[in-house]
């Protein structure tokens, strides 16, 4: 019955996200960003043993990251989640540029522990 309502009172191209579906995404999301903390704190403890394997985890935890974030990121129309409309694109990009470090073969994870820090510091401020 809403998405009927939705299809008339939203413009073609904005994107609705319904709260379960949010919070689905958001916890998906967590769990990546825990497997992300892990191997990071690997990497330190390892000392370069173990480094494709640690490579490995950070690239395939950040790819999800950026699968999820992209698709909460709003459409050209808008999103029913201004917070997620303003900051999505950006986090994006910072996790492109984490994977794309890591990715290197003397991985940097620099930027992948901003991607990890920047979920804690933005849930802080924002909830």
């Amino acid at each position: 019955m809403y998405s009927s309502f939705r299809e008339v009172t939203y413009p073609p191209d904005f994107k609705y996200i319904d709260s379960e579906k949010l919070q689905s995404s958001m916890s998906e999301m967590a769990i990546q960003i825990s497997i992300l903390d892990g191997a990071l704190q690997h990497s330190v403890a390892a000392q370069g043993q173990n480094g494709d394997a640690i490579r490995e985890e950070v690239v395939g935890a950040l790819s999800e990251i950026h699968r999820i974030g992209s698709e909460l990121q709003a459409s050209s129309g808008g999103a029913n989640h201004p917070f997620m409309e303003e900051h999505m694109r950006d986090f994006i990009s910072s996790v492109d540029k984490a994977r794309s470090a890591a990715s290197l073969e003397e991985p940097r994870y620099y930027f992948a522990g901003k991607v990890a820090g920047a979920c804690a510091s933005c849930h802080k401020i924002n909830r």
